[in-house]
C-alpha cells in the first residue's frame, strides 16, 4: 500500500515546557495545514503513550514521522522522564519505518548509532535531526523552514536532493548543525551520512 505524503507528529516535553506553552509540534501542525497538508499530532507523557502513538503512526500510513522530545546522545525521554535509548527506540520504530522518513527534533539524539537502528534495506528511507544542543525557538524555526521549502517545491514527493538542499539552507540561515542519514546499497553499513552545517 502506498504511503500518504503527510507528517505524523509525536511530542513529549518537560512539564515546565507544557506550562510555558512551548509546543513545537503544535506550531508545525499549523504551518503544515497552511501548506494544505493534514498533519496528525499526538502529545504523550509516558513511555506507554509513546508506544501507542508509534503504533498509530504505523497504522496511519503517513510517510513522515516527526518526533519532538528532550534528549541527548543516548536517546530521548518522555514528560514523566521515561528514558528511551537508541536500541529501544529502534525496536519501537522498526516495524513501522519501511519506506518512511524519520525527523527527530531533539538535542544530540541523531547520529550513527540511531541510524543503525532505523535504516536498513527493509527499513526507513532516511533520518534527519540536529547533532548538537538546539534551543526551542531555533528548532521550531528550522523545522518550519525545512517543511516550508520542501513542500513548496512538491507537496507529494520529498526527493533526497531537495531535502538535502533545503536542510542545508535552513542550517545556514539559523546557524545550526544537522545530520542526514539515508539508505544506500553503496556501502556495508547500508546508509550514507551527510553533516549539514552553517559553516561556522
Amino acid at each position: 500500500m502506498a504511503t500518504i505524503a503527510d507528517v505524523y507528529i509525536i511530542e513529549s516535553l518537560h512539564p515546565e515546557d507544557e506550562g510555558n506553552g512551548r509546543f513545537e509540534g503544535v506550531f508545525l501542525s499549523h504551518l503544515l495545514r497552511l501548506h494544505g497538508k493534514n498533519p496528525q499530532y499526538r502529545y504523550v507523557r509516558t513511555r506507554g503513550e509513546f508506544e501507542t502513538a508509534v503504533r498509530k503512526f504505523g497504522a496511519s500510513n503517513y510517510r513522515y514521522l516527526h518526533l519532538s522530545a528532550h534528549g541527548d546522545k543516548n536517546g530521548i525521554c518522555t514528560t514523566n522522564q521515561d528514558d528511551i535509548d537508541h536500541e529501544e527506540l529502534g525496536e519501537l520504530l522498526r516495524p513501522h519505518m519501511k519506506g518512511r522518513r524519520l525527523f527527530i527534533s531533539s538535542c544530540k539524539v541523531v547520529g550513527t548509532s540511531l541510524a543503525k537502528e532505523v535504516i536498513a534495506p527493509e527499513l526507513g528511507t532516511s533520518l534527519v535531526g540536529p547533532t548538537e544542543a538546539i534551543n526551542f525557538h531555533a528548532a521550531a524555526l528550522v523545522w518550519a523552514t525545512i517543511y516550508h521549502l520542501v513542500f513548496s517545491e512538491d507537496t507529494q514527493v520529498m526527493k533526497r536532493s531537495t531535502l538535502l538542499d533545503n536542510i542545508r539552507k535552513a542550517c545556514d540561515l539559523f546557524k545550526v548543525q544537522f545530520a542526514y542519514f539515508a539508505k544506500t546499497s553503496k556501502n556495508q553499513r547500508g546508509f550514507s551520512q551527510n553533516l549539514l552545517t552553517s559553516g561556522r
